[in-house]
């Protein structure tokens, strides 16, 4: 196993909440743009932006003048809870999927509570992030990166 990751899925999808928070004065993004900007494939991006939709986090416009745009407040997003939402497991050794384990210590390892904790302070730490904390830690930076041109005004 090597180290612990979070699924480009995953990284696409805060990116993309990232840049739909630096919107000022929020407005639907086409997507086009975002995958442009990121340097992502538009067909993995769309899988990403339909996962974002149903779990309530955006809202997809079609048409003329459509887009994506937050469906939340950045400051009702916890960092953490999009991780959870959107990682399909946090099986980060064998014996977290008691189906498939083949672990011979498994019923007296006390390694396997230990990870669920730290798993645990992993999500909690994150969570104590917002999307606008996030974006407001250096918001013109921030703006100039992502091609966005003007003023921050948070």
């Amino acid at each position: 196993m090597g180290p612990m990751r979070i699924t480009s899925h995953t990284d696409y999808a805060l990116r993309t909440l990232i840049y739909l928070a630096a919107q000022r004065p929020e407005k639907p993004v086409p997507t086009g743009e975002v995958a442009k900007t990121y340097g992502i494939s538009l067909n993995h991006l769309l899988k990403v932006i339909n996962d974002l939709r149903a779990r309530g986090y955006i809202t997809v416009a079609r048409g003329k003048g459509g887009g994506i745009a937050l469906a939340r407040n950045p400051e009702d997003i916890r960092v953490g809870q999009v991780v959870v939402d959107m990682e399909p497991d946090f099986r980060l050794v064998e014996c977290f999927d008691p189906g498939r384990s083949k672990c011979c210590i498994g019923s007296a390892c006390a390694l396997r509570g230990q990870i669920q904790k730290a798993l645990r302070a992993f999500i909690d730490v994150l969570n104590k992030q917002t999307l606008e904390d996030i974006v407001r830690k250096k918001p013109r930076v921030l703006r100039k990166l992502l091609n966005l041109g003007g003023e921050a005004t948070r």
